[in-house]
């Protein structure tokens, strides 16, 4: 599955959220994420207007290890199926 190439660092907080996770702290444009679900865990997120999808990546690879979920399934989980089509 694609991952989408517009997320906002708020949009990711906001979609993160429903997995539990609760800003803790924010210094200049990076907020920590942290979650108390499984163990508890804690990410880092740009607060920028679009995530570089590298970035985007490699959050959602952290936060799918934590829950033991598979990459595609916690993309799905977190922006739908997102099946518009591709070109």
């Amino acid at each position: 599955m694609k991952l989408p190439r517009d997320v906002s660092g708020e949009e990711l907080a906001r979609r993160l959220a429903g997995l539990g996770y609760e800003r803790t702290r924010q210094v200049g444009s990076h907020a920590r994420l942290t979650t108390g679900e499984r163990g508890g865990h804690s990410i880092t997120v740009p607060m920028h207007r679009d995530i570089r999808v590298g970035t985007l990546d490699a959050i959602l690879e952290r936060v799918a290890a934590h829950f033991g979920l598979g990459r595609v399934e916690l993309v799905e989980r977190l922006f739908g199926s997102g099946d518009s089509g591709e070109s």
